[in-house]
């Protein structure tokens, strides 16, 4: 079938179980979400919800319990460079310089050397690190580390950039910069992208649509799309007034219970 009738991924009853010294735990139940090549989705819930759990079974990195998972109609089996990762601690090759690090995904698959050289330079422009494309991880700021996780997941061909909390260890300013780079990244390149957080505010500048999780076990409790124009002003009143929507299904959550 055409790539173009499918989703690029479709997330179908997905359940994850695993033990605890020998208590069975549901980290997630009976997710499913189709997502479009292009969009962009945000996933917020409490610490404990799914939503990591969630990320990395789309990765490749963990096996779903039960349920499954598409990418052009064919299940996930396995990592594939076409699903990368971003992590909080940017899980950059300390040894490496800003070019190795890029270069490694099409290097170990033996991509001729001009290829390297050409796609290393355009994606070290696209994040703006050209001053520092010598430079090693341990010479940069936590901003740079980061532009440099998503350049090299980009360099692998990934049609699917997976990012959990990318931006949560850094200042704030820094993490503004940051969103605002990334949105013109992925509206340039076409991306499809997820991204996990526990920032309402976060979830509304970036999202086309909202995924929210609850805990105990782990579920999708509902998706909303975020209409809102770009850029968004978290000042104006109708991003206020979704921030308020969200805010009101996140603490529903952890209101307690009345028996």
């Amino acid at each position: 079938m055409d790539k173009a009738a499918l989703p690029i991924l479709d997330i179908r009853d997905v359940s994850k179980t695993f033990s605890l010294q020998g208590q069975r735990i549901d980290a997630l139940r009976g997710a499913s979400l189709t997502i479009k090549r292009g969009e962009f989705i945000c996933i917020i819930g409490a610490s404990g919800c799914g939503k990591s759990t969630l990320l990395r079974i789309v990765a490749g990195f963990e096996t779903a319990t039960s349920g499954e998972i598409l990418m052009w109609g064919k299940p996930v089996a396995g990592p594939m460079p076409s699903r990368g990762m971003v992590f909080q601690d940017y899980g950059l090759f300390p040894w490496l310089s800003v070019r190795g690090n890029i270069a490694f995904g099409p290097t170990s698959r033996k991509r001729p050397k001009a290829e390297i050289r050409d796609t290393v330079e355009r994606y070290v422009e696209l994040v703006g690190l050209q001053r520092f494309a010598d430079a090693y991880p341990h010479q940069l700021s936590g901003g740079m580390k980061q532009r440099v996780a998503i350049a090299r997941v980009l360099a692998n061909e990934a049609e699917v950039v997976l990012m959990d909390e990318p931006f949560g260890a850094l200042d704030a300013m820094t993490r503004e910069r940051l969103q605002a780079e990334l949105l013109e990244l992925w509206q340039r390149t076409g991306l499809t992208v997820i991204f996990v957080t526990h920032s309402i505010e976060e979830a509304i500048v970036l999202a086309d649509r909202i995924v929210v999780m609850s805990p105990g076990p782990g579920r999708i409790d509902s998706v909303h799309a975020v209409t809102l124009p770009r850029p968004r002003d978290v000042a104006d009143h109708d991003f206020s007034d979704v921030r308020r929507m969200i805010g009101r299904q996140l603490h529903s959550h952890l209101a307690p219970k009345v028996a």
